[in-house]
């Protein structure tokens, strides 16, 4: 599985963003979006089952962000409202198989991964 990233950019607080991560059309069951800042790990952003009848997101982001998938064009998104500088990062999109939606926050439950996308949020 192949993904790329894209969509990130500078945003004043307050504004949005979509991001979206196109893969390679394999199979997965979940797919997932992770972010991480200089000297700190990897974290769980929003993730959805590949039917879209389960999401999960941090609760950081409840409510702000929404994660979809067209798979028409196997393209998930991410889209961002009211973004804070907190939510400043790499964004990462994951694709993987073997866990239910109960792991789905970890890492180690995704397969694939993109090369990340910044988005940079200022006060």
């Amino acid at each position: 599985v192949q993904l790329q990233a894209s969509g990130g950019g500078l945003v004043q607080a307050g504004g949005s963003l979509r991001l979206s991560c196109a893969d390679s059309g394999r199979i997965v069951s979940y797919v997932g979006w992770f972010r991480q800042v200089p000297g700190k790990e990897r974290e769980f952003v929003a993730a959805m089952n590949w039917r879209g009848d389960r999401r999960n997101y941090a609760d950081s982001v409840k409510g702000r962000f929404t994660i979809s998938r067209d798979n028409r064009n196997n393209t998930v998104y991410l889209r961002m409202n009211n973004l804070k500088p907190e939510d400043t990062a790499v964004y990462y999109c994951a694709a993987g198989s073997g866990y239910s939606s109960g792991h789905y926050h970890l890492v180690g439950a995704y397969n694939y991964w993109g090369q990340g996308t910044l988005v940079t949020v200022s006060s």
